[in-house]
């Protein structure tokens, strides 16, 4: 399976959200929303767990993807991810990364391989 990338980095195949969706695997959705509902202090339910990738418009998403700024900024721009954008690491997206270092390695590695090209 090729890799999908969303817009911030977070590599949406290896996303168990993603994943249940994909797969239509309800035992992931459950252990997912467990994990998540204590990670994050929310009440998620495994129903809530339903993703197709932050890149696809049509189809369910996770969380706040609707109001989310740098999908709304990627999607406007017509870039695949934030690593093709002129403007990479914009504030917004420098913020986002600062939270979750794993987007910003994978951002950074496309980067690499976009120079390299």
């Amino acid at each position: 399976m090729d890799r999908l990338i969303a817009f911030c980095g977070i590599r949406c195949d290896t996303c168990p959200g993603y994943r249940a969706t994909v797969d239509d695997d309800d035992a992931l959705r459950a252990k997912t929303a467990a994990e998540w509902s204590a990670q994050f202090g929310a009440d998620i339910k495994p129903e809530d767990i339903n993703c197709v990738g932050c890149t696809v418009t049509d189809g369910p998403h996770i969380g706040h993807w609707a109001e989310c700024g740098i999908v709304k900024c990627g999607a406007e721009r017509k870039v695949e991810n934030c690593a093709h954008c002129g403007d990479y690491a914009c504030g917004q997206l420098a913020k986002f990364l600062e939270m979750v270092p794993p987007a910003r390695e994978t951002l950074e590695q496309l980067r690499r391989e976009l120079q390299s090209h």
